[in-house]
């Protein structure tokens, strides 16, 4: 993608050229278990690392959309199974889980949750990414109130923001809501000049959450600017191999069948779906064969393992 004037736009389309591209969005659309072992450890304080800006946590859903009640427990366990079957028949490129690592990535995702104030009122599906160079990688997990067990879905590799290359930004740390205040839209799968399908192939979701502030990673630290920080896909024949390392300009890049594992059951659309009773445009984008998850949520969480191990 060519480089940019002023404000950087992770997905390789400039600003003005927005409302076309989701114009173009409306066409694309077309017995329990026996032990389900929660992660739980605890919570440390996170140390301190490069400032980041998570999205204003004030946006509400519309005043007239239903408000569903809190799941009882037995109902999360029967859901979270059912995602755990879904996740191991949907998305082939899924890493290995151990009761260690569950452990870690809950303690980690709670304390960056804590961090950011972000409130759990009800069982809820949320999105960890570990920016880390060592990792790469993103855990499903449900997250609920106090007192109460989260449980690991699955993971997957994914790439973040690359350093020491011109216009690349470092993946911002923080929790970062998807909300109807931002419309999301769809890869058209065109090619860029290098041949390269930057957002995946035709019809993949582009999560938004919306402008961020990030480090730049081709100056000194602490040098920053903003970017449109993404969720997505990316080129199935050059890049989707190199998932597991630093590759982007500041986006989160992950396999199609994640990309898809989200996009069909609602993983971040608990906000998406009370906008879509009202509005075509959120209707447009969903898909129609959608089997939407109980615990749909609405949080990206970035973390970075490696300013606290």
């Amino acid at each position: 993608m060519a480089a940019m004037i002023g404000p950087m736009h992770c997905g390789g389309a400039a600003r003005h050229w927005r409302w076309s591209i989701l114009a173009a969005a409306a066409l694309v659309s077309g017995a329990l278990c026996a032990a389900i072992q929660p992660a739980t450890a605890q919570v440390s304080n996170r140390s301190a690392g490069p400032p980041a800006a998570p999205a204003p946590l004030s946006a509400s859903p519309p005043t007239s959309a239903p408000v569903a009640p809190s799941p009882t427990e037995a109902a999360v366990i029967a859901e979270v199974v059912t995602l755990r079957a879904a996740f191991a028949r949907e998305v082939p490129q899924r890493v290995t889980l151990t009761p260690q690592s569950d452990i870690d990535w809950v303690a980690r995702a709670k304390a960056e949750v804590a961090a950011a104030a972000l409130p759990i009122d009800r069982p809820q599906l949320i999105v960890v990414v570990d920016r880390s160079p060592r990792v790469q990688e993103l855990r499903l997990i449900v997250a609920q109130s106090p007192g109460k067990p989260w449980y690991v879905i699955g993971g997957s590799k994914v790439s973040t923001g690359q350093s020491g290359r011109f216009d690349y930004y470092i993946t911002p740390v923080g929790v970062f809501r998807h909300t109807s205040a931002i419309l999301d839209y769809r890869a058209l799968g065109t090619f860029n000049e290098n041949h390269i399908r930057g957002l995946g192939l035709k019809g993949m979701r582009v999560w938004d959450f919306g402008w961020q502030t990030a480090q730049k990673g081709w100056l000194p630290e602490g040098t920053q600017g903003e970017i449109r920080l993404l969720m997505h896909a990316t080129d199935p024949d050059y890049l989707e191999q190199r998932l597991g390392k630093r590759a982007s300009k500041g986006c989160v890049r992950v396999p199609a069948t994640v990309n898809r594992f989200f996009d069909l059951h609602g993983v971040l659309d608990e906000d998406y779906e009370q906008a879509a009773a009202e509005d075509i445009r959120f209707r447009a984008l969903l898909r129609p064969d959608r089997q939407p998850t109980s615990l749909a949520g609405d949080a990206l969480v970035i973390i970075d393992s490696s300013l606290t191990s």
